[in-house]
């Protein structure tokens, strides 16, 4: 069999599993995943190396409609991916309800082979399941094929894995093929930071954080990471800090736990907060940070 390599795109709304999916598949965290909306903010690629193949897996942002410009450049990650893609994996759940008829119109249009993934399928019975098949089977009559699965409990990855390899050009690797994604480890330590404030902190203040690391040192034997998590407001900032220092320091004792599992290595993690008042539709910022400036 001659090898094969091809890019593979994971869209659909927020909080159906994308990015658990992927990890998944992979068989190991590259992206972060949080029960919250909108915790994937970049396109990150993850890389699936065998002998006979390797399949380029991108992660994108929930399909949302655009409230800033933070925003506005999270959804042209999305469209970036739809077009270099050899394979285009739609994944909803069930749990989602009233799919918008302007998604739907959108998936109709794609022209890249496209397959349905229904996630969380532990959290129905079959009745249910076949219900969710068929509604996809009559809005979309294009998708190739409808796909349950379970990413949590890794239910049905193997069987889409093979599935996915039929869509897959023959041709040499795009990455070597010892690499896992095609983000820095900066940019993977400032993820790390930034799921452990999604997971402690509530309301409005993990949508107003962006972390950058500022310094990241690594020595033989100690990983030095210096990171600044960015808030919009003095208030914001005194919550990230919380009475006495007590939140932010146990945000760092969760995040450096997770970064010495990750980089294999002890951790000395220092961080700072500062403000930054409207980061989030600020085109100069948003460049600096990773993300296109011209968002709308």
């Amino acid at each position: 069999m001659s090898f094969r390599a091809g890019f593979v795109s994971i869209i659909g709304k927020p909080n159906v599993g994308k990015s658990t999916l992927m990890n998944a598949l992979l068989g190991e965290k590259i992206s972060i995943i949080t029960p919250k909306a909108q915790t994937t903010r970049h396109r990150i690629l993850g890389i699936y190396n065998k002998p006979e193949f390797q399949i380029v897996f991108s992660d994108t942002p929930g399909i949302i409609e655009p409230k800033y410009k933070l925003q506005g450049s999270m959804m042209k990650f999305v469209n970036e991916s739809l077009q270099d893609a050899d394979l285009i994996m739609f994944v909803t759940d069930l749990n989602t309800q009233n799919e918008e008829p302007e998604l739907i119109e959108r998936l109709k249009v794609i022209q890249s082979p496209l397959i349905c993934i229904i996630n969380k399928i532990d959290e129905s019975d079959n009745d249910g399941i076949m219900k969710k098949i068929q509604f996809w089977r009559e809005q979309v009559p294009s998708f190739k094929e409808i796909v349950p699965i379970s990413a949590s409990n890794k239910f049905n990855i193997d069987m889409l894995l093979k599935s996915v390899l039929t869509y897959l050009p023959e041709g040499p690797p795009f990455y070597d093929t010892d690499q896992v994604t095609d983000k820095s480890e900066r940019f993977i330590a400032s993820e790390i930071l930034r799921e452990k404030i999604l997971l402690r902190y509530k309301e409005e203040i993990p949508y107003s954080v962006q972390v950058e690391i500022e310094s990241f040192k690594d020595e033989e034997k100690l990983l030095r990471i210096s990171a600044i998590i960015y808030v919009m407001r003095d208030s914001q900032k005194q919550i990230m800090i919380g009475k006495g220092g007590i939140a932010i320091k146990n945000m760092g004792i969760a995040a450096r736990r997770d970064l010495e599992k990750f980089f294999g290595k002890q951790v000395f993690l220092q961080t700072f907060v500062k403000v930054k008042e409207g980061w989030r539709d600020n085109n100069n910022l948003l460049k600096e940070w990773g993300y296109d400036n011209d968002g709308k």
